[in-house]
């Protein structure tokens, strides 16, 4: 049959070097994949508390009753034959139940920081809380002044609140696993 040809010692150098490169690549790709995943969780985080107030007002409006509208009123008024109204209903309830989780999770991060015994932790907690959660929102110089700190310190402060709620909120999902 066929003759088998030994490879090289050259050869086979190369081979390894070719596979170690890929594999040493593979991995950058999937480190940064991660990363990728991590950013967008502390970005929705920021997400969720920068429209907190409105979601919280989306729950408790109390003018226009779904239930109690006249749906060919509203269809004819939306300007739409065939609205899901239901559609509507159903995203009410989902933002109610989501508001009243993240109100949990940030009940949690309030009781965590109170109990640490760090002052930082508390300030951390204030800084979230005057800036996204209040109803009268304050500004990070605003913040900063009262906390007798520079509005970067605020900043910092609302990624590491980020960082925590993330976990709070997103579980196991939020860890980044790195070797």
């Amino acid at each position: 049959m066929g003759q088998q040809q030994a490879l090289s010692p050259e050869m086979i150098k190369e081979i390894s070097r070719a596979a170690v490169q890929a594999a040493m690549e593979f991995q950058e790709k999937e480190k940064q994949k991660q990363q990728t995943n991590r950013d967008r969780r502390l970005r929705n985080i920021k997400l969720l508390l920068k429209n907190y107030r409105n979601f919280k007002k989306h729950c408790d409006t109390r003018g226009i009753e779904l239930d109690n509208m006249d749906d060919t009123w509203m269809l004819k008024e939306l300007g739409a034959e065939e609205l899901a109204l239901d559609s509507i209903k159903r995203s009410k309830v989902r933002t109610k139940l989501m508001v009243k989780f993240i109100d949990r999770m940030i009940a949690v991060y309030r009781i965590m920081c109170e109990q640490s015994g760090r002052e930082e932790d508390k300030r951390i907690y204030q800084s979230i809380k005057l800036l996204y959660l209040d109803e009268e929102r304050s500004t990070a110089k605003e913040i900063a002044i009262c906390h007798k700190t520079d509005t970067r310190t605020v900043y910092r402060d609302v990624d590491k609140a980020c960082e925590a709620l993330a976990s709070l909120i997103f579980g196991v999902d939020s860890i980044r696993f790195v070797e």
